[in-house]
């Protein structure tokens, strides 16, 4: 009896502590009042000890900015070391510092997971270049400049899909394994079980079909503009072109929408320029010391331009004015420019800085540089397509959009010359059961995080770079 009664005194006593209240360390900062007991979790960004004081700064990946800890030096232990993920527990105070709004004055402090400081290739209070850090896929996210960027495509990616369901687009899943090659380029990985490797002679496929991974999501994003009139897909995609250059990315998401009932290619542009303004305001209004870090350090001079996108309508000339421009150009191109040729990367950058350094779209492409389903102008003698491409400055090509050739005839022929009537009868199909004038455009979505944050590489702004360090994670 008296045992019962012991435990259930203490049990009376415990409950009368005060219980800790988890926050992320972007909570604590922004916490507007002291808290009498706090829990915080992350990883040491610093160890300061002297002989009254210990200090650290605890970083959980919630901002760029960490939380002070100050500490009595006897809770000092020989693990606690810059890298060690960490839990503290203490008073959150208002700190004395100008640069700080709160600091925890800890009272224990346990630490979760040692860091071997002399194996670990992050060091503290350096500033590691991109270049760097890239040998390290498992470890860069922990880098300050990573983990800015991390959070910046998470606030983009959200801000993406906040623009279309706020449009009234419907979210498609479209497939990542297909048989279709969209863009007819050919670069497509080609996806074999271990069984159909071996007997490739025999010419059986898992899907009865050759699948591969997808180049872009337009074509099934096609499909449902048949039923809803506005559509979206935001999803990887993959390209197998041999090149290691920082412009190019096997794998890389892809931002796609489709909207039906439109005959006017000023639509697709103006969808297009709504959505990059709109996700660039909110990713630099909530995320501003991740995008400063970037224009800070890596491109100073890109917040200015920024702000003057966002402050100007984008400027609109034809592929036909493209061409006399670059003609009159006073450089020498590595590619000569003659009509009817593509635009390189030299050219788009060209026409980028000739306009102002504003973003421009080019308009009505030859028809014989296109895809199959862009919409024919019938116009002459210089044939063209009602296509568009966004070029923006330090990169070039950001998006790519067409009206789609809704008439049944013209699409049958052009299907026919290039000997494809086969493989897109079903194509053909949504031309003969209501059809309507429509069109679309993609997205790069890491090429759109190059231009915004200034970065030089694409490999930089991607979570896990592919192939380096001798390993594919």
């Amino acid at each position: 009896m008296l045992g019962a009664r012991g435990g259930w005194q203490a049990l009376r006593r415990c409950a009368s502590l005060p219980r800790a209240v988890r926050l992320r360390v972007r909570q604590a900062l922004g916490a507007r009042e002291p808290a009498d007991a706090v829990r915080v979790q992350g990883w040491v960004r610093s160890v300061r000890s002297q002989k009254e004081v210990l200090f650290l700064h605890i970083n959980d990946g919630s901002s760029l900015e960490s939380l002070q800890v100050v500490a009595d030096p006897s809770l000092e232990k020989r693990d606690l070391t810059f890298g060690s993920a960490v839990e503290v527990q203490g008073k959150l105070v208002k700190s004395p510092h100008r640069m700080q709004n709160m600091e925890l004055q800890a009272e224990a402090i346990r630490v979760v997971g040692p860091c071997d400081i002399w194996s670990f290739p992050l060091k503290m209070k350096e500033r590691h270049p991109l270049e760097y850090v890239r040998q390290f896929p498992h470890l860069r996210c922990r880098n300050n400049t990573l983990g800015a960027l991390l959070r910046i495509r998470s606030e983009a990616t959200a801000a993406i899909h906040s623009f279309f369901q706020d449009n009234g687009y419907v979210h498609i899943h479209t497939p990542i394994i297909t048989s279709n090659d969209c863009e007819g380029a050919g670069e497509l990985f080609q996806i074999e079980t271990p069984g159909e490797a071996k007997e490739s002679a025999k010419k059986t496929h898992f899907f009865n079909v050759p699948a591969f991974l997808t180049v872009s999501g337009q074509l099934h994003l096609e499909v449902m503009a048949g039923a809803f009139t506005h559509v979206f897909t935001f999803g990887p995609t993959f390209r197998a072109e041999n090149s290691q250059s920082r412009r190019h990315l096997a794998e890389f998401y892809m931002v796609e929408a489709e909207l039906s009932f439109t005959e006017s290619l000023q639509d697709i542009m103006q969808v297009m320029e709504d959505l990059f303004k709109t996700v660039t305001s909110t990713v630099l209004s909530k995320c501003p010391r991740d995008v400063e870090l970037f224009h800070k350090y890596i491109a100073s001079a890109q917040k200015g331009r920024l702000e003057q996108m966002l402050k100007h309508k984008f400027m609109i000339i034809s592929y036909s004015e493209a061409v006399e421009i670059l003609k009159q150009a006073p450089q020498t191109f590595t590619f000569k420019p003659e009509w009817g040729c593509d635009l390189q990367t030299e050219h788009e950058k060209y026409l980028v800085n000739h306009c102002g350094d504003v973003p421009v779209f080019v308009v009505n492409y030859p028809y014989d540089l296109k895809p199959f389903y862009m919409r024919d102008n019938e116009d002459g003698p210089q044939h063209t397509v009602a296509a568009v491409d966004l070029l923006v400055p330090g990169v070039g090509e950001l998006c790519g959009g067409s009206l789609r050739e809704e008439r049944l005839p013209f699409l049958e022929s052009r299907l026919q010359r290039l000997g494809l009537t086969d493989s897109y009868q079903w194509y053909l199909d949504l031309r003969k059961f209501g059809s309507v004038p429509h069109g679309g455009f993609g997205m790069g979505f890491e090429r759109y995080l190059q231009y915004i944050l200034g970065v030089d590489n694409i490999k930089d702004v991607i979570p896990f770079p592919r192939f380096s360090h001798s390993c594919l994670l």
